[in-house]
């Protein structure tokens, strides 16, 4: 937890708004790794199989919540850490990142899989171990999706002027 915490905590953030499902949601990760960690053989590397059980865990969430609510999770503002960094330049990047999150939230949890593993950085073949994706699919749907998020997000800024 000490070498992934960090990457966990965005994972679930990106599977859910509500704070206090997103601890349950944490938990059960938690619980899922330390269940699964006897089968951990070594074929892939312990990130790879750490992202593979967290996104499991995060996308039979959202599928379990998606048939208690019939919608996928509401778009809740998400809970960041405070910004140390005072003035209207935190505050705007606050936003931006909020805003971001939201968008990533309305993705279906495959694609929602894909990007928030691309954004901490794993690459094409380890996000198609996780997802069970070729390289080629998996870098495809990434640029694809950079695509629809960032035509998303300029058109939210053309609405606030």
């Amino acid at each position: 937890m000490d070498q992934f915490g960090s990457s966990l905590e965005r994972l679930t953030r990106a599977y859910e708004a509500d704070p206090e499902k997103r601890r349950d949601l944490s938990q059960d990760i938690h619980f899922q790794l330390w269940r699964s960690f006897q089968r951990y053989d070594g074929r892939c590397s312990l990130r790879t199989w750490v992202y593979r059980i967290a996104h499991h865990v995060g996308a039979s969430h959202v599928l379990r919540e998606r048939r208690i609510f019939s919608s996928l999770v509401t778009l809740e503002e998400l809970e960041t850490f405070p910004d140390k960094a005072e003035g209207p330049e935190a505050a705007n990047q606050r936003v931006n990142l909020d805003r971001l999150a939201a968008l990533i939230q309305r993705l279906k949890p495959l694609d929602r899989q894909v990007i928030v593993c691309y954004l901490e950085e794993l690459d094409a073949a380890s996000i198609g171990e996780i997802t069970g994706l070729s390289p080629g699919n998996v870098a495809i749907r990434i640029h694809r999706i950079k695509n629809v998020l960032a035509k998303r997000f300029h058109e939210g800024n053309n609405y606030a002027s």
